[in-house]
């Protein structure tokens, strides 16, 4: 059976928070484990054009923590730049990832 992109989107991104190792997520999960390992490159590959992007200008935001958010496996990321743009992703994405997207985005719009 063929999976979306979005099934292993979150299978991915649960692999990636669990301590457990590749092989013993995806046996629990009745998934490949060489599925998982290609789905995670694939995943990772499409991120690199925009976390290598030159970041605009050189500034600095300032981000204070007030608690840890835990968040369920299941829930997607909506992602609202300034300029008005709308991004809707199926999972939460890495802190650098959006990191990047943010500097990337700065000055834009």
């Amino acid at each position: 059976m063929k999976h979306p992109p979005a099934f292993w989107a979150e299978h991915v991104a649960a692999a990636n928070r669990t301590d457990m190792s590749a092989a013993a997520y995806a046996r629990l999960h009745g998934i490949a484990v060489k599925s998982l390992y290609y789905w995670k490159r694939k995943l990772r590959a499409e991120v690199v054009p925009i976390a290598t992007a030159k970041p605009v200008g050189d500034k600095f935001v300032a981000v204070r923590m007030v608690e840890p958010v835990v968040v369920p496996p299941s829930s997607g990321c909506t992602l609202i730049m300034t300029s008005g743009l709308r991004l809707e992703i199926p999972v939460l994405p890495a802190p650098e990832w959006l990191a990047a997207v943010g500097r990337a985005t700065q000055g834009v719009g």
